[in-house]
């Protein structure tokens, strides 16, 4: 077995080696100029153990091209699969073709030549491997497309730009014999190059501000995918590291009570999208359905709103600044003497809000719907090493809870001198101060309290 193996592994060097010898040569010159005996001379072995491998000088050119294209199509796949933005999946395929281009040049020379001779007779077949990687390309674009990111240009028109533009660019490198510290520079170059001219916003220079930025977003894992889009179509590398997960409270003793008994409820407020869907599916647990003819319902966010709507949820308040003050602002200007004002919410929720409601002569019931907890293992272990392996410029949190949690989670002793080296951005005030309490400096905070505030504020503060 042993020795069976020895055998089988001295015939793939020996093979190998045959390919990389006749890979050079064709690279050189053109297909009729090759003999096998060249390819024998410059492997050191004998013409006949060349034939012993390949029946042919036709058989040996194709299986060339026939490897190298099915490991390059086989590695964007993988490249590609795992991204979820248009823009990401061009940059993968861009770069990573661009690599191995470069690190194959000979096969490189050999293919870019005899592709572009129509007369060979070889060229069909040559064709034929190309169908799969163009196709792979057509994808990602018109995907772009539907998705409103790339402009709709003509999918084959833009395949063979971007293809000539890479191919381009990797004979540039190979002519001036580029050492790496360049070579990184120009697959940047080029992909930048290929994005102006693709992305819908093309016109504006600042179209993708946030490019070569490596952004670490702490949200729980269903908000961290939603809010990754946001940075994504910025131009930005997200790394999605959950701190949070949403469960069911304790108890729903004081909810079911409140919700239950004859009291009337004047006004609900409803400070996030998790509030509302705990307080809808509670609701139906218990099959019970609100008159909210006879309630005022403020949703804090548009998002918040939304789900209300998507829920039979009436809105009618919707604060200007998504924050207690802003609710407390909003509010103001109805007499609350005496008034019920619901507050489903989280079980570490802020004592703020519902205090200030009370001094404007309001009634507060308020009872936990969800609770927050640190992700099951399985989750912090798959996204640590995303993490570890990332080189962040910024982490965003968007709560006390999402910045408490991930000291928590990477059992950070000093958080100062582990934020020394990125910037820092909170979702608001609270935020803010719980981070700043630790010595950390916060350089982004948003005028308004949204997902969408802090990519303004981020993209704002990088020019």
């Amino acid at each position: 077995m042993i020795a069976e193996k020895k055998r089988d592994s001295k015939k793939s060097i020996k093979r190998k080696n045959i390919i990389d010898s006749a890979c050079n040569l064709f690279s050189r010159k053109s297909y009729h100029e090759v003999m096998m005996e060249d390819v024998a001379s410059m492997s050191g072995i004998a013409k006949g153990t060349v034939y012993t491998y390949f029946s042919s000088k036709e058989e040996l050119y194709f299986s060339i091209m026939q490897l190298r294209m099915e490991k390059l199509t086989t590695s964007l796949k993988e490249k590609i699969i795992d991204e979820t933005s248009r823009v990401d999946s061009l940059h993968s395929f861009v770069i990573h073709l661009y690599m191995f281009m470069m690190k194959y040049r000979d096969f490189f020379l050999m293919y870019r030549k005899e592709s572009l001779n129509t007369e060979n007779e070889l060229c069909s077949e040559l064709v034929t491997l190309e169908k799969e990687l163009k196709s792979l390309l057509a994808g990602i674009i018109e995907s772009g497309k539907l998705e409103n990111l790339f402009r709709n240009i003509e999918t084959d028109f833009a395949v063979d730009l971007i293809l000539g533009s890479v191919y381009g660019t990797v004979h540039r490198g190979i002519e001036n014999n580029s050492p790496e510290e360049i070579l990184i520079t120009e697959r940047e170059k080029v992909f930048d190059f290929i994005m102006h001219g693709l992305f819908y916003n093309f016109e504006s220079v600042n179209s993708l501000p946030l490019r070569n930025k490596t952004i670490v977003i702490t949200r729980a894992i269903e908000q961290s995918k939603e809010s990754s889009e946001t940075f994504k179509q910025l131009g930005a590398k997200v790394i999605i590291f959950p701190t949070l997960d949403i469960v069911p409270p304790d108890s729903w003793n004081q909810f079911d009570s409140i919700i239950t008994g004859k009291a009337k409820i004047d006004f609900i407020i409803f400070t996030s999208a998790y509030a509302v869907k705990m307080f809808t599916s509670r609701c139906i647990d218990l099959n019970v359905k609100l008159d909210f003819s006879r309630i005022k319902i403020v949703a804090v966010g548009n998002k918040t709103a939304a789900i209300c709507e998507r829920n039979n949820i009436p809105v009618h308040i919707i604060p200007q600044k998504y924050s207690a003050n802003g609710v407390i602002n909003e509010l103001s200007n109805y007499d609350l003497e005496s008034k019920v004002i619901f507050i489903p919410r989280s079980a570490i929720g802020r004592e703020e809000l519902p205090e200030e409601l009370e001094k404007l002569g309001a009634i507060i019931k308020s009872a936990p719907v969800y609770n927050v907890s640190v992700p099951p293992p399985e989750v912090i272990k798959e996204n640590l090493e995303k993490l570890k392996q990332g080189n962040p410029d910024i982490f965003i949190f968007t709560s006390p809870s999402t910045f408490e949690n991930f000291l928590k989670i990477l059992k950070i002793s000093e958080p100062a001198s582990y934020f020394e080296k990125c910037d820092v951005a909170a979702i608001g005030p609270s935020t803010k101060t719980a981070i700043e309490n630790k010595g950390i400096l916060v350089r982004i905070m948003p005028d308004e309290y949204t997902i969408d505030g802090l990519a303004k504020a981020i993209v704002d503060y990088y020019k």
